[in-house]
């Protein structure tokens, strides 16, 4: 069997695993999405004050809010794993002749179609509220992009923390003590100018800042390359190291 393969049999084996599971898709989606329906109204007005690009604060926000459906989805992945250790799914691959690689590969590529399913349905919401993609088709695609391989990268970190403690209780709490910080701290729901001055300083060292600037330019400006492609760089970045943490415990793991 070839790479291709394997890892598109085991991408079909994850996603039924998920249609199996519905409940897990909507708590997955239910957080970004009460934040979209309720969190922006609440702060409706806040353009007033503020200058935001795009002129709402939902315009403003949804880039914020699409990273942060990426975060749940992504903490999921190190759970699916642990799993899958627990009830001797993956010891079972290893006695197959399917390619290792191909055990990863299919995990990531389900966890970033997921991501883009989700992030249109988001996408759909805002556009209903009244938040447009001023790039047209493209830009959307790009924003998808950007997400998926945003998602990708943080990924790698929930996979390494499944396989080294193979616990999901751990996987959740560690996860969650590293994203929602970093969340707040950049500009994905409040502009830096509004937000105190050290938090501007942590954020220009925060890949959450690169990435929602690019998706939001997307939405907001247009194609500003110069925030894009520096912000696909911090993410490459992020995704060698994550990745290469993850092949290190995978590799310990099929050991």
């Amino acid at each position: 069997m070839t790479l291709f393969s394997d890892t598109r049999y085991l991408f079909v084996r994850y996603l039924k695993k998920l249609v199996r599971n519905p409940i897990l898709l909507f708590f997955s989606l239910f957080q970004p999405i009460i934040f979209l329906v309720l969190f922006t109204q609440l702060l409706t007005n806040f353009s007033k004050f503020v200058v935001l690009p795009g002129g709402s604060y939902i315009e403003f926000a949804t880039a914020g809010i699409l990273l942060q459906n990426a975060f749940g989805s992504a903490l999921q992945s190190g759970t699916s794993i642990v799993l899958d250790i627990d009830s001797g799914y993956l010891q079972k691959m290893l006695v197959t002749p399917v390619r290792r690689e191909a055990i990863l590969l299919g995990r990531l590529t389900s966890d970033a179609f997921r991501v883009v399913v989700q992030s249109a349905i988001i996408l759909g919401l805002a556009y209903a509220f009244g938040a447009f993609v001023t790039t047209g088709v493209i830009g959307i695609l790009l924003i998808f992009f950007t997400i998926a391989f945003f998602g990708l990268a943080w990924s790698g970190i929930s996979l390494a923390i499944g396989m080294k403690t193979r616990s999901s209780e751990t996987v959740f709490a560690i996860g969650g003590f590293l994203t929602f910080p970093l969340l707040f701290l950049s500009p994905a729901l409040f502009p830096i100018d509004f937000l105190p001055p050290w938090v501007g300083t942590v954020s220009m060292f925060n890949p959450i800042s690169y990435a929602v600037n690019a998706i939001r330019v997307l939405m907001t400006t247009g194609y500003d390359w110069g925030t894009i492609l520096p912000s696909w760089g911090v993410i490459a970045l992020v995704a060698l190291v994550t990745m290469s943490l993850t092949l290190y415990q995978f590799r310990k793991v099929v050991r």
